[in-house]
């Protein structure tokens, strides 16, 4: 993906995660946009149209972003902040998933376990290596082995996103090993 395309999803996310008021629009309460009204919005600021929208939902890396079926609405698979139900199934996890971070959350993780701040869940990851790239993004990379089964066998619910992100609410420090 061309830097500009990088930049124009970095503001859809924005957009669809977190803050639809900054180009005037609203969410429906699935987290759904107009994709006509999004394209609007976001040419205030940024140039777009649907060809490009649509290439970038596509090859977005991390699979951010998903149609509907007719290509009239648009949302964020998940890491929302504003108050949305993407419709996620309840799913069980497989016996160890990670969570990749940054040092200096090391000593409020060790202390606190995971917990969601301003998102609506956990976001973990399926694969070591994965973890590895979230936890890069906020310098050294710390990685956080998570006893999922366990956790679930406790009766604690986990979401598998369309894009392979497991989510729950809270991981506690008994269900955490640092690697």
């Amino acid at each position: 993906m061309a830097d500009r395309e990088k930049e124009l999803s970095k503001y859809i996310s924005l957009i669809l995660r977190h803050k639809p008021e900054v180009i005037g629009i609203e969410l429906d309460e699935h987290g759904w946009a107009n994709v006509n009204e999004l394209i609007v919005g976001i040419n205030k600021t940024h140039e777009i149209d649907f060809k490009l929208l649509d290439k970038i939902v596509k090859e977005d890396e991390k699979q951010r972003y998903s149609f509907n079926d007719d290509y009239s609405l648009v949302r964020a698979n998940q890491g929302h902040s504003v108050n949305v139900d993407v419709e996620l199934k309840e799913s069980i996890p497989p016996d160890i998933l990670w969570h990749g971070t940054g040092e200096k959350y090391v000593d409020s993780i060790d202390k606190m376990g995971l917990v969601s701040k301003s998102r609506l869940y956990v976001h973990l990851s399926p694969d070591i290596e994965s973890a590895k790239k979230v936890g890069s993004r906020h310098g050294r990379p710390v990685i956080y082995e998570v006893h999922a089964k366990e956790m679930y066998n406790d009766g604690i619910i986990f979401y598998k996103s369309v894009n392979n992100v497991w989510l729950t609410k809270k991981v506690e420090t008994k269900y955490l090993r640092k690697m």
